[in-house]
C-alpha cells in the first residue's frame, strides 16, 4: 500500500427529504406542529386585535403554501418546473418579507426604518435575480 485511501463510491441521489409515500417524516411534522401552536398561541393572546389576528393567519396561510410550493419545486428539480412554482415562491417570499419588514419598522427608529427596509428591498430583489435571471449550468 502506498498509503492513499480507495476512492469512495459516489451515490447516485441522497436520500430524499420525504418518505412515507411522499408525506414528511417526524422532523417536519413536529415543525409544523410547533408553527401551528405558536401561530394559534399568538391569535387567542390577540383576539381583541383584528389586525394582528389578520396578520398572523395571513403569514401562516403564505408559510403554509410557500413550504408546499418549495416541495413542488424541489420535486420537479432540473426537469424544468416551469415559471409558475418559481413565480409562486417568489411571490409568497416577497409577501412575508413586505410583512415582516413592515411589523419590524414600525417599532425601530427613523434609521432602523430605513435599515429594515432597504434590507427587505435587497432580499427581494436578489430573489428575483436568483430565480429568474440566473440560468443555470448544465452539469
Amino acid at each position: 500500500m502506498n498509503g492513499l485511501r480507495p476512492a469512495s463510491r459516489r451515490t447516485a441521489d441522497p436520500p430524499p427529504a420525504m418518505d412515507r409515500d411522499g408525506r414528511p417524516g417526524w422532523l417536519p411534522s413536529l415543525g409544523f406542529a410547533f408553527l401551528s401552536f405558536n401561530c394559534g398561541m399568538a391569535v387567542y393572546r390577540s383576539w381583541e386585535d383584528p389586525w394582528s389576528v389578520a396578520f398572523v393567519v395571513v403569514a401562516y396561510v403564505a408559510l403554509i403554501v410557500l413550504f408546499r410550493c418549495l416541495h413542488l419545486l424541489e420535486r420537479a428539480g432540473h426537469r424544468g418546473a416551469g415559471q409558475g412554482p418559481k413565480l409562486a415562491v417568489w411571490g409568497l417570499s416577497t409577501l412575508l418579507t413586505v410583512m415582516f419588514s413592515y411589523k419590524v419598522a414600525a417599532i425601530m427608529p427613523l434609521w432602523g426604518q430605513l435599515l429594515v427596509w432597504a434590507m427587505g428591498i435587497f432580499t427581494v430583489v436578489a430573489g428575483f435575480y436568483a430565480f429568474f435571471l440566473v440560468r443555470p449550468q448544465e452539469p
